[in-house]
């Protein structure tokens, strides 16, 4: 399967809101790096925070408005519409993920935390 295949299923598996099936698209020593706040490194840590992320969100579809892959680098921009605590967020992101045999080895997410907050009414 190719990198680019692999990050539109990531993609699409965040619908399903189900953390396992995240987490397991990441190399054991896999990160995931939310820009505005610390990175988290590795299965064990990567579980809970995820899970602490969904924590709220009853609802979410990702849309893809572009998608770029080379090589092991894969860009996606996106909108993140999710429905948190009953509260509808459309969030502009872009992620940068880099893969390791067809694993995640690193993203790194850029978006507005404070567009997040104000739809949360915060």
């Amino acid at each position: 399967m190719s990198n680019e295949q692999i990050i539109r299923d990531f993609i699409a598996a965040w619908s399903r809101l189900d953390v396992d099936e995240l987490v397991a698209y990441f190399t054991e020593d896999g990160i995931y790096h939310n820009m505005p706040i610390a990175p988290v490194q590795g299965h064990a840590a990567l579980k809970p925070f995820i899970a602490n992320f969904l924590n709220g969100w009853s609802q979410t579809d990702w849309e893809i408005l572009t998608l770029i892959a080379r090589d092991d680098t894969v860009i996606a921009e996106r909108v993140d519409r999710t429905v948190v605590y009953g509260k509808k967020v459309d969030l502009p992101c872009c992620g940068v993920f880099e893969l390791r045999d067809g694993k995640i080895a690193a993203w790194r997410d850029y978006f507005d935390m404070g567009t997040y907050l104000k739809a949360l009414g915060g």
